[in-house]
């Protein structure tokens, strides 16, 4: 009877968070990370897309693998392909998701005191968290951070979402309660049950759902489940700590000390070593030190834009990352560096590569832009000659740049199955993808629209984009033209 209350509760409960329209969109988002996380390790484009089809996401994890703290495992990276190679799927994957469910309170936050301190706090615990596994695995250091976030996440939910609740919860609070007294007095459930619901809800993997719980040195639960929970237990009472008003910095250090004391052994670090940790944020600026340690999550979108290689740079950087790759690798890995390098390397708004399907056809396989995912289905041509510019490009076996796509001259040659999906496009290049003496295998495109300013292609980069094609086609010799 209870769970039936409690069920029925937080439905309830969310269909009020549902009423303000962007809960339902952060849902969907986070689920489309997971799953995209649990494909098959050689195949990065779901999660690429979920990276790419946000640009402040984008840059955001261009920054990360970047920041000094990540620069021993990648150097220059410039395509969330890359990112992925180097930290991993997991550590990406946790790591958007940490992001994304920061961000959403962060644009959602009411203009109220009290709700952007709570989200502070969050953010504050996230540092800690990453602060603690900074020289670990990446992977584990991730799923750490969104552990913490989601211990908190029950709390800003009826923060963000329960505006009355939250005042008499915080009634409560104010006259002696704990947290969890106060939420089950007024709601029936308390902040962790609420964040293990929306876990649920969102399909968030099992690890996380059992290291968001409360921390218990007799809990007979695996290390690694431990561990999770004295990371994300810890960093929550180090934020705490460190914003609660009135305390002086001895009071503040002896609270700091029993935490250290109580998780250390758990923690495999030693008690002094947490302290001085844990201090040293409290003496940075408070909103540069926190805004800094949780990677950057907020940081301005166009920071890697204006830090960027040149194009013909970026462009040699994916070449260099494709010759990286062993011959044998998957066809879709290649596939999916080599189609999000065309991408970032010119600031194009969409790219597609078409691969030769038997003798007769060429199919779209990858792509990244707007509704890519409606788009590319419907994208294929005969390998059989058409007086158009692709068959041009593919017989030609050179790279083509056709710089005003609405000349009426070049809509005379545009194929319609192009003109029905890509009516918008001021102009684009085609690079056949093949090695001398041999019909192309494959054939890669990018384009700018008409909202974009005009621009040309120069020589050098046409040049390097060539290059990237010519060391595409290697990886056609060891996998099957079917991805």
């Amino acid at each position: 009877m209870v769970q039936m209350v409690k069920a029925v509760l937080l439905d309830r409960l969310w269909a009020r968070m549902n009423e303000r329209g962007d809960f339902p969109l952060l849902s969907q988002s986070l689920r489309t990370t997971v799953a995209a996380m649990t494909n098959d390790d050689y195949d990065f484009s779901a999660l690429v897309k979920v990276v790419l089809s946000d640009f402040a996401l984008t840059q955001k994890v261009l920054r990360l693998a970047n920041s000094a703290m990540y620069m021993a495992f990648g150097g220059n990276i410039t395509t969330v392909t890359r990112a992925l190679m180097v930290l991993g799927m997991d550590a990406v994957g946790h790591l958007v998701v940490g992001l994304k469910i920061v961000d959403h309170f962060h644009h959602s936050a009411p203009r109220r005191i009290d709700a952007k301190l709570e989200l502070n706090r969050t953010m504050l615990s996230g540092c800690v968290a990453r602060k603690l596994t900074e020289h670990g695995d990446l992977r584990a250091g991730e799923e750490a951070v969104v552990c913490t976030l989601m211990r908190q996440v029950g709390k800003l939910l009826v923060v963000f979402y329960l505006e009355p609740e939250w005042d008499q919860i915080r009634r409560e609070l104010e006259e002696g309660s704990s947290d969890d007294e106060a939420c089950l007095d007024v709601l029936g459930v308390t902040f962790e049950e609420l964040g293990l619901e929306a876990a649920t809800r969102w399909r968030l993997p099992d690890t996380i759902r059992a290291g968001m719980r409360k921390f218990d040195p007799a809990d007979k639960e695996p290390r690694d489940v431990q561990w999770l929970r004295a990371i994300t237990n810890y960093s929550t009472e180090v934020a705490r700590v460190l914003t609660t008003p009135g305390l002086s910095d001895e009071m503040r250090e002896t609270h700091i000390a029993e935490l250290a004391q109580h998780y250390g052994r758990a923690l495999s670090t030693d008690a002094d070593v947490l302290v001085q940790m844990s201090l040293a944020l409290a003496r940075e600026e408070a909103e540069d030190g926190v805004m800094r340690e949780i990677v950057e999550l907020r940081a301005n979108a166009d920071a890697i834009a204006r830090e960027a290689l040149d194009p013909e740079a970026r462009i040699a950087a994916g070449v260099e990352d494709l010759r990286a790759l062993p011959a044998d690798s998957a066809l879709s890995t290649a596939l999916t560096l080599a189609t999000e390098t065309v991408l970032a390397g010119l600031g194009f708004a969409r790219s597609v590569v078409f691969v030769r399907q038997g003798a007769n056809m060429f199919e779209a396989q990858h792509g990244f832009g707007p509704h890519m995912g409606q788009v590319l289905p419907k994208l294929s041509f005969s390998a059989a000659f058409q007086p158009d510019v692709f068959h041009l490009a593919i017989a030609n076996k050179v790279g083509i740049f056709i710089e005003n796509a609405r000349d009426a001259k070049i809509l005379a040659r545009l194929p319609s199955w192009y003109r029905s999906s890509f009516d918008d496009t001021r102009a684009f290049v085609l690079l056949p993808v093949g090695t001398p003496g041999v019909e192309p295998v494959a054939l890669m495109y990018g384009d700018w629209l008409m909202s974009q300013e005009p621009r040309r292609i120069s020589q050098k980069e046409m040049s390097a984009l060539n290059d990237l094609a010519q060391q595409l086609a290697r990886f056609f010799t060891h996998a099957p033209q079917t991805v």
